[in-house]
């Protein structure tokens, strides 16, 4: 157990950690994989980007070009 801690030790850092997920309970081993991956989700604070009105009207005409191109198959 000892070369096992040592090297999670050694290996985990802030921007790659490491996680200990006991596996000898099938619904707790999901939870915790569940939860760490809820955790991980949240820390990233994701948001949709914002755009100026000049950009949202390029795209607007870009989805309309391509939902025009996916009718004509």
């Amino acid at each position: 157990m000892s070369a096992y801690e040592k090297m999670i030790r050694h290996t985990s850092t802030s921007h790659a950690p490491w996680h200990v997920i006991p596996a000898d309970d099938k619904w707790f081993t999901r939870l915790a994989v569940a939860a760490t991956i809820v955790t991980a989700v949240e820390d990233l604070r994701p948001a949709f980007p914002e755009f100026d009105e000049k950009k949202s009207a390029e795209l607007g005409e870009a989805r309309r070009r391509l939902l025009r191109e996916g009718r004509r198959r």
